[in-house]
């Protein structure tokens, strides 16, 4: 153990410590400490034992009322109980009470009203004991012990422990051997025990892979469904929230453990939790709101996959998908958030976000939830017509996000469901619009009757919301789908009365929503004005997100928005009616809208083509401003904080229960604002919802290329001419080559000054490539660049006949250059072929020299050897007899070498036979067996 009982001054402590947190007054140490110096005292010295009990009881009861007493025990009363602990385990009832007492030290007492303290006392004792990791190892080891109070005490000042320092009460159970196996044995105890333990997991997953790791190996999924099962499911009461949040600490950013439940217990019983008899409409208790919360952010973590994956690309929420549709998810999912409209919001909020996750990027769940049809006979009704209707009609915004996101999810990556749903949008016959309202006969109206009529319904403020919540969902089925968009740009709002009628487009018709909605146009002198402007505020962002989706790749959809002068010029006072916090993102996105009329610009006439926009925009706004108009949305706090949104769900603890179940009590007619960080402005939450990732990084790749066409329009000047001046033609009385030297010098001049425009357009350009912050320079500069093309705009159309007629001479000058060039490459290859048969006649001539020689040669060598016949052969007979007297020499040189060896060999026998002589050993005798011994082993190799 670290703590060691010694003589120290415990009063000096106290004092010090205690002044710390309380000032050092007059008083002294026993009012200080309440007499814990005392008690501490007789426990560690008392003879007695019903003393030291007596003495911790009191010490019990003085620590769990007293703040004083809990910091002096803090400063010296450790060691004492921890000896306790750790040498006196037999004696239970002292156990008990020294464990109960520490318990009492960690736990925070209320404060007096008017009284601060720096130091919370049951803080700083927590930090203390978690200092000494053999403390908590003896803690751990308690768990072991029979007495049912030792082990709860001993929980419940783990958990105590871990509320002040988890981080270092986590280490420490890792580093302690079957730290977590002994807790994990706790769930199988008694009720109360097992609760507590419960309770202690929950906070010791949090956050820790390493421990997730180890309790679900130790069988933690199966505890936790056995012990839901025991409580009674949804149905259950608190400790079927803390098993849901359990389990959530373990799945989250866990696929390993997520794949584990999925292949050992399945996701069946995660099902059966959300499992809703039908009819059913009480029952709906605080409790069961919240266990259903926990039970859908259990498919929520199912079904959100990895963070750095791509949710199209991973494999392990793909099959999260499939087991979830086998298991008939989508019904209970849709029995939660559309038939049950007795269910809280906040629940039926989680569940339409479920069911987003669910076909999210899953064509088998997207289908199966496209042909779910719901209700009974004769009121029958497609799924996405029941949820579309939820998001038109409900008041309560979170509610109406969550169906949206469920079509978002619906048109992401799904063309033909895209293209399935555009299909329904028809013009409608005017008998179908009864005072604006949607009709209600669910079997006879479309998908896109639905959308159509809530489009067109624009009589007062509530159906302008809904004519907006429409556009909304419009964008999502427009989105990356050209076919879609050229679609709905042909489909007439409403079937024409008479044939002279016109038929109105919905393009132009939300364009005019987007006058209709400003803000300044719902003033109102009632007390309801606050209200009023907090629920519009949201309308144009949503209407300009519908026009900037639709414009996105698509000309015609352009060249329809410019057909009306009017709509340019709006978009523009957009852009300059910037006034407050909310107005950033109307004008940020009114830009983007102006952009994507430069870059998707494929026009050719001259009050529609790019051009036209690019001079619109530099006259009224200004280049400059007008970028940094851009770079200010996609600096707003809600612009960066969409690119990285998590798709994970909020943890739901039994801190933050009571505030989600409180959310969903608000009456549905309240809004709830949040608030921007960056203002004092309340910020709408539908505002929040529909900055996506996919949308601001289509808005970053966006600006780029806008500049780039900016700079391409600016170096280029347009090439028609729609008008000659009059000091062009022949004067009377001119000769025709007055009239040519007058020309030639005109058109030079004008030619001098194109070229210097040219020439500063394109600078300015590059300036504007280059720079992305207020430059009162290039404003300056651009100013003056315009002025001159404005005072020489005449000089520069008048200019552009010479400049063609030079160019196309210039054309003939290069074609005839080019055919000259031709013909000095045929001569070159010419050459080059004479030259190559040249060298290779040379080379044949080489070799058949060569070969002349060589037969010369053979020929002088043939004759030779045909002379050279009658020449002496060589004596063999004198050959052989020198041979034989070679090897005679060399026969008689080996036996003279063995001679010399066999007299070395004798010499030395006869040394050896006087040696054994001189030893007493009879030689002779020794002879005479060798050589028998020689004559045997002759015998025996002439018979083998």
């Amino acid at each position: 153990m670290a703590f060691k009982i010694g003589p120290i001054n415990l009063n000096a402590i106290a004092q010090g410590v205690g002044g710390l947190a309380f000032g050092s007054g007059d008083h002294g140490s026993e009012d200080d400490d309440s007499g814990v110096e005392r008690l501490l005292d007789r426990i560690s010295n008392g003879v007695l034992a019903d003393d030291r009990r007596a003495a911790v009881a009191e010490l019990q009861a003085v620590v769990a009322e007293s703040g004083s007493a809990q910091l002096a025990f803090g400063a010296m009363g450790f060691p004492v109980l921890m000896s306790v602990l750790k040498e006196e385990q037999d004696d239970v009832e002292m156990v008990r009470g020294a464990l109960e007492t520490l318990v009492n030290a960690l736990t925070p007492i209320e404060s007096t009203p008017g009284v601060y303290n720096e130091v919370q006392p049951a803080s700083l004792n927590s930090e203390l004991l978690s200092r000494e990791a053999e403390s908590i190892s003896l803690l751990l080891s308690l768990l072991t012990e029979d007495d049912f109070y030792m082990r709860y005490y001993t929980l419940q000042l783990l958990t105590a422990l871990i509320s002040n320092c988890r981080t270092r009460l986590q280490e420490a159970i890792l580093a302690t051997p079957r730290g977590l196996t002994r807790l994990m044995d706790m769930l199988m105890d008694r009720e109360v025990i097992r609760n507590e333990a419960l309770l202690l997991l929950t906070f010791l997953t949090r956050d820790a892979e390493e421990i997730q790791k180890i309790v679900v190996f130790e069988g933690a999924f199966e505890k936790i469904f056995n012990i839901i099962k025991e409580e009674g499911g949804s149905e259950g009461g608190i400790v079927v929230q803390d098993c849901l949040e359990l389990l959530n600490n373990l799945l989250r950013n866990n696929p390993t453990n997520q794949i584990l439940l999925r292949e050992t217990i399945g996701l069946q019983s995660v099902v059966s939790l959300i499992k809703l008899r039908k009819g059913i409409a009480d029952g709906f208790t605080q409790q069961k709101t919240v266990n259903l919360l926990g039970a859908l952010e259990t498919v929520a973590l199912l079904l959100a996959g990895s963070s750095d994956v791509e949710p199209t690309k991973d494999a392990n929420r793909i099959a999260n998908q499939t087991v979830f549709s086998q298991n008939k998810l989508l019904d209970h999912l849709l029995m939660l958030s559309v038939e049950s409209r007795w269910a809280a919001i906040v629940v039926r909020c989680a569940a339409l976000r479920c069911i987003g996750d669910l076909i999210l990027g899953h064509a088998q769940n997207r289908d199966a939830l496209g042909s779910r049809l719901l209700g009974d006979d004769p009121d029958v009704e497609p799924a996405l017509n029941s949820i579309l209707r939820i998001f038109l009609r409900t008041s309560s915004l979170q509610e109406c996000i969550a169906a949206e996101f469920v079509f978002k999810c619906f048109c992401e990556g799904n063309p033909d469901g895209q293209m399935m749903l555009a299909s329904t949008i028809t013009p409608l016959p005017q008998s179908s619009l009864r005072g604006g309202k949607i009709m209600e006969d669910a079997n006879r109206v479309s998908f896109g009757s639905i959308l159509v009529q809530a489009l067109i319904s624009s009589e007062g403020q509530n159906d302008l919301e809904a004519s907006c919540r429409a556009a909304s969902i419009l964008s999502h089925i427009l989105k990356d789908n050209v076919q879609c968009k050229e679609r709905v740009l042909r489909i007439q709002l409403e079937v024409p009365v008479s044939a002279l009628s016109t038929p109105e487009l919905l393009m132009p018709r939300i364009v005019k929503y987007l006058a209709v909605a400003s803000p300044i146009s719902h003033k109102q002198e009632t007390h309801d004005h606050t209200i009023s402007n907090k629920k519009s505020m949201w309308l144009q962002p949503v209407l300009l997100r519908l026009l900037v989706t639709w414009l996105a790749d698509c000309p015609d959809a352009v060249n329809c928005f410019l057909e009306s002068p009017a709509h340019l010029t709006y978009m523009i006072e957009l852009v300059l009616s910037r006034s407050s916090a909310e107005s950033v993102h109307v004008a940020g996105l009114a830009a983007v809208l102006l952009g994507e009329c430069i870059v998707f610009n494929k026009a050719t006439k001259d009050n529609r083509d790019a051009f036209m926009v690019v001079d619109a925009i530099s006259q009224r706004i200004g280049l400059t401003a007008y970028f940094h108009i851009w770079e200010e949305m996609q600096n707003s706090p809600l612009f960066i904080s969409a690119a990285s949104a998590s798709r994970l769900p909020k943890p739901l603890t039994r801190s933050t229960a009571a505030e989600a179940v409180g959310v969903s009590d608000v009456q549905d007619g309240e809004e709830q604002i949040e608030t921007d960080k960056s203002s004092t402005s309340p910020v709408d939450p539908l505002l929040t919802s529909f900055y996506d990732a996919a949308f601001v990084n289509f808005i970053r790749h966006l600006e780029p290329l806008v500049r780039e066409k900016i700079v391409e329009l600016f170096s280029r000047p347009k090439s028609k001419v729609t008008i000659i001046p009059a000091s062009l033609e022949q004067k009377s009385g001119e000769s025709d080559s007055e009239y040519i030297i007058r020309l030639k010098s005109f058109m030079e001049k004008q030619c001098h000054e194109m070229q210097e425009l040219l020439g500063r357009n394109a600078a300015l350009a590059d300036d504007l490539a280059k720079t992305k912050g207020d430059s009162n320079s290039f404003i300056k500069g651009h100013n003056s660049a315009m002025q001159g093309t404005a005072n020489g705009i005449t000089s520069r159309l008048e200019a552009d006949n010479l400049r063609q007629e030079l160019q196309e001479t210039r054309n003939r000058i290069e074609t005839l250059k080019a055919e000259k060039r031709n013909c000095e490459d045929e001569i070159s290859t010419y050459k080059q072929l004479a030259g190559k048969y040249e060298v290779d006649l040379k080379s044949l001539s080489d070799a058949y020299n060569s070969l002349e020689q060589t037969n010369y040669h053979l020929e002088l060598e043939v004759k030779r050897a045909r002379g050279g016949n009658e020449s002496i052969l060589p004596d063999l007979e004198a050959v052989r007899e020198e041979g034989r007297q070679e090897a005679q020499k060399e026969s008689e040189a080996e036996l003279n070498d063995l001679l010399v060896c066999l007299g070395q060999e004798q010499s030395k026998v006869e040394k050896l036979c006087s040696r054994l002589t001189e030893l007493g050993e009879d030689v002779d005798a020794l002879l005479e067996n060798i050589g028998d011994e020689g004559e045997v082993q002759g015998e025996d190799e002439e018979e083998d």
